[in-house]
């Protein structure tokens, strides 16, 4: 038994409309579904709602819901703003860049292209203030395979110092060296 994927993932979303608009007419996504209801399904609890849904190719879905009768919508105080984003998956480096110039004509700041080694991205917020990544990969195989190798060793050394762990440190050595140049 194990899970096979993605079905949706989920934010909230200050309005609906401005949600689907961005997430349609900027990044190009299929708005393809609604749920609006009275009571939470799960919990049963009063609180009226808008679930609005896009298609995110062979991973499912990116949801999200207004809630007008809740409280404004937050951020966690003690989480760097940068932690918390979404990361969607471009073709290539001419896809990222169109996206970075679509942005940037609609008045969005943009950050990067940045670099981390084995894929490329640009970082923006939507309506609803959340972080968005664009990405594509660059990495290698044996690149990746070097990601994966590490992975259990790095846990282990982390787990046993809580310090950072610097096997795979070559992933910004490039943009450390010119960190330290300037």
């Amino acid at each position: 038994m194990k899970v096979e994927g993605v079905h949706h993932i989920a934010y909230r979303c200050n309005n609906a409309q401005d949600t689907i608009d961005f997430y349609t007419n900027i990044l190009g996504m299929k708005y393809v579904m609604a749920i609006s209801e009275e009571r939470v399904p799960s919990t049963h609890e009063e609180n009226p709602y808008m679930h609005i849904f896009f298609e995110t190719g062979d991973v499912g879905y990116l949801a999200f819901f207004e809630l007008p009768e809740s409280p404004p919508m937050g951020r966690d105080p003690n989480t760097p703003d940068w932690v918390q984003h979404l990361a969607l998956k471009v073709a290539d480096e001419e896809a990222l860049l169109g996206f970075k110039s679509k942005l940037a004509d609609a008045g969005i700041d943009v950050l990067g292209p940045t670099d981390h080694s084995v894929f490329q991205s640009i970082y923006f917020r939507d309506p609803s203030g959340h972080r968005i990544e664009l990405a594509y990969n660059t990495g290698s195989k044996e690149m990746w395979d070097g990601l994966a190798k590490a992975a259990e060793p790095m846990m282990d050394e982390w787990n046993a110092t809580g310090k950072v762990v610097k096997q795979v440190a070559w992933l910004h050595e490039k943009e450390l060296e010119t960190v330290d140049e300037s």
